[in-house]
């Protein structure tokens, strides 16, 4: 058994290749087959040596927030529009090299970006959580109009599909090729929605399913993503921009 070994260890001498910047090792797979040995290999991939952060924040207020409702694609109230100067004007202190602004594709994370000088791509799937029939309804009208189904949202908030839209576990499943792609970036600033934030949170922060529908992502905030050690640490950078929305009214 000590000549196998021997052997073994002369035979990994000759072909291992020693890389100055263990960042850019080349994996090879093969014959994975389980979910279990998959996420193994996604983990493994994605180590980074070195300390990254990434910044996570709602778009500002915008018009819909102020009337309560849900979805739409409305534009920036004037405190959203007073929060993305704000945004900006901290964003450029900061000098990030080679910073990158992730937006949806809606209208309101597109004017809460436009102050930040970096390129910019807007993603379809950072699009905000498809209320399907009840986009634009206040909760009001949406528990008036639509008792049974609003219970049934309050009773599994996770897995709820709103009629002829999405539930969180579709949105988390929709948020996939997202994270794959944060995971092998550095500086990336993602302006986004309640719903999708609390899924990306909920991810690095490995929170239950159970809770992400209920993580606090105030509007007019900052969170700065730092991994260190093999862990994730969050910080929440306020911004003085008060807004008429008040609460989780939202998603």
């Amino acid at each position: 058994m000590f000549n196998v070994v021997q052997r073994r260890i002369a035979h990994y001498e000759e072909t291992y290749d020693l890389h100055a910047d263990d960042a850019y090792l080349k994996f090879i797979v093969n014959k994975i087959s389980t979910h279990i040995t998959g996420k193994i290999v996604y983990y493994l991939m994605n180590i980074h040596p070195t300390t990254r952060s990434f910044y996570f924040t709602r778009h500002g207020e915008s018009i819909f927030n102020t009337e309560g409702r849900i979805g739409g694609n409305s534009e920036l109230s004037p405190q959203g529009l007073s929060y993305a100067k704000k945004l900006g004007q901290y964003m450029t202190s900061l000098q990030l090299p080679d910073l990158q602004v992730w937006t949806s594709q809606m209208i309101r994370t597109e004017q809460t970006s436009q102050f930040i000088q970096a390129p910019k791509r807007a993603w379809e799937n950072l699009n905000e959580i498809d209320a399907g029939v009840w986009d634009g309804l206040t909760y009001e009208e949406i528990e008036t109009t639509y008792p049974t189904e609003f219970q049934a949202r309050e009773n599994d908030k996770y897995h709820y599909r709103f009629p002829q839209g999405e539930s969180y576990e579709d949105l988390v499943a929709r948020l996939r090729p997202v994270i794959v792609e944060l995971e092998g970036s550095k500086n990336i600033l993602v302006v986004s929605h309640q719903g999708v934030l609390r899924c990306l949170l909920a991810h690095y922060q490995e929170n239950e399913v159970t809770d992400l529908p209920y993580l606090e992502c105030p509007l007019h905030t900052l969170f700065k993503l730092t991994f260190i050690d093999y862990g994730c640490r969050v910080e929440r950078i306020n911004f003085d921009v008060p807004s008429t929305h008040i609460g989780n009214i939202g998603v």
